[in-house]
Formats: C-alpha cells, sequence, structure tokens
C-alpha cells in the first residue's frame, strides 16, 4: 500500500455524504491523496487529478479499490489554464456540481534568494500562487451561481515563519492566504466558504527524498509532539473544513502544528 503505514483504520462517519470533491496534485503518498482518501471515506464523490498521468492512474485505481467505486481521474497542469477549465468540465460531467475543491498543487524548492534565478521564481509562483487561484476562480464561478460551496486551500507554516532558503515558497503560501481571505470575502455572500489550512511538518517519502534526514529531524523536534505530522493528520482537518460542521467559517486559516506566528 502507499498509504502511511502509521495510519489507522478510520470509520467514515458521513461528513461528506453525496458531495462531489476534486483535489488537484492528488496522486502520491503526501497531503493530497491522504485528503482524497480521507473524503472518499466520509462519502464523498472524489476527482482526482495531478500532473503526472502514469502517477495518477496508479493512485486512482488504489483508491477505487480502498473505497469500493470508481474514482474519475483526469491530468491537469494548474499553470495550464486549459487544463484546469478542462478539470472542472470533466468533473461536473463526470460526478455532477463541485461541492468541495481542495487546492493541493504546489512547487517547492530550498535557495538562497541572493541565488535564486527569474525562471525558479516564477516556476514556484505558477505552481503554488497561481495555480491555486485559477482553480479557485474555476470554483468559485461554478459554485456562487448554486448558492453553496467549500474551498480548502493548502498553505505552510513558512508563510508564518521564516526558513532560510524558502523565500520564493514562503512568498507563494502567503501568497494563497491572502487569497483566501479576499475570495472569502467575496464568496460570503453567495453562501461560499474559502479557508486554508497551514501545516507545519508532514513526512511523506516525497518530502524525504528532497530533505536531508537532519534537517527533518531538526524540524520535527521543534514540533509539540516531537515528530513530524503524518499526512492523513493534516487530510482530517481539510475534511472537517469541507464539511458542514464548519459552516461558520471562511477567511480562516487553521495551523495542523504548535507553529503559529
Amino acid at each position: 500500500m502507499t498509504d502511511t503505514a502509521k495510519r489507522p483504520a478510520t470509520l467514515g462517519h458521513g461528513l461528506l455524504e453525496g458531495k462531489v470533491v476534486v483535489v488537484t496534485a492528488g496522486a502520491g503518498t503526501g497531503i493530497g491523496y491522504a485528503t482524497a482518501r480521507r473524503c472518499a471515506e466520509e462519502g464523498a464523490t472524489v476527482v482526482l487529478s495531478d500532473r503526472h498521468p502514469v502517477r495518477l492512474d496508479v493512485y486512482a485505481r488504489e483508491l477505487a479499490e480502498i473505497v469500493g467505486r470508481a474514482v474519475p481521474s483526469i491530468v491537469c497542469d494548474v499553470t495550464v489554464q486549459q487544463d484546469v477549465e478542462r478539470l472542472f468540465d470533466f468533473a461536473e460531467a463526470q460526478a455532477g456540481p463541485i461541492d468541495v475543491l481542495v487546492n493541493n498543487a504546489a512547487l517547492g524548492g530550498t535557495c538562497d534568494v541572493r541565488e535564486l534565478s527569474d525562471d525558479q521564481w516564477s516556476d514556484i509562483l505558477d505552481v503554488t500562487l497561481t495555480g491555486t487561484f485559477r482553480c479557485t476562480r474555476a470554483a468559485l464561478r461554478q459554485m456562487c451561481p448554486r448558492g453553496s460551496g467549500s474551498i480548502v486551500n493548502i498553505s505552510s507554516v513558512v508563510a508564518w515563519r521564516a526558513e532560510a532558503g524558502q523565500g520564493a515558497y514562503g512568498a507563494a503560501k502567503a501568497g494563497v492566504l491572502a487569497l483566501t481571505r479576499a475570495a472569502a470575502l467575496e464568496a460570503a455572500p453567495s453562501g461560499v466558504r474559502v479557508n486554508a489550512v497551514v501545516p507545519s511538518l508532514a513526512l511523506h517519502p516525497n518530502l524525504a527524498k528532497v530533505s536531508s534526514d537532519e534537517h527533518l529531524a531538526n524540524l520535527a523536534a521543534k514540533e509539540a509532539f516531537g515528530r513530524s505530522a503524518e499526512p492523513w493528520e493534516i487530510a482530517n482537518v481539510v475534511v472537517f473544513l469541507a464539511s458542514d460542521l464548519a459552516s461558520y467559517l471562511t477567511g480562516e486559516s487553521i495551523s495542523v502544528s504548535s507553529q503559529h506566528p
């Protein structure tokens, strides 16, 4: 199984029963796939998207086996407007009106500002911030006329806390929080909610490939529990914000860590 071994068996409570949930960058071992699985366990029809077609096919098939029903999936690069439009058209055609969007797509990288090239800066912001904007705009155009919907953006604690080498990523994730607040105010009269989850450190194999064990251990030691979060622990908070339990929350940023601003 590709999901974390530490994850306990989860009994769904129908928190998203009958809802259609779109998850960007949902194929892999991180927060996106964990979120897709938890949403499906809570009764949602999940539409999975990712820009890596082979990985997307593998994880869509796995999720379908776990939840016992088909999982529509489509390749989407959030830096391409046509892909974003195709994703939302596909989701509505396959599953019906979209109730929840989880903006998980992001691009990281560690580089000091003085060494950061224009291309590196642009790439990180285009995926992480502008991609979130493109998908949020598309979702709002469908949700607002219907008078309901929930958008959950995945930010990062580096939006609040300075970390060397994270200038571009931190700027992009801080932009996601600003976008969340503005979009929430604009969408509230239509009954649509927009919130953000702010993880600190969620350990998964892909992260381990791009960070040293020493660096990850140092970050984990700063957490209240002395360890990193598991992706499913972040996903549980996403499910809460997506569900009707959070019906009066909008424009909020929930930190899933001990690292507050």
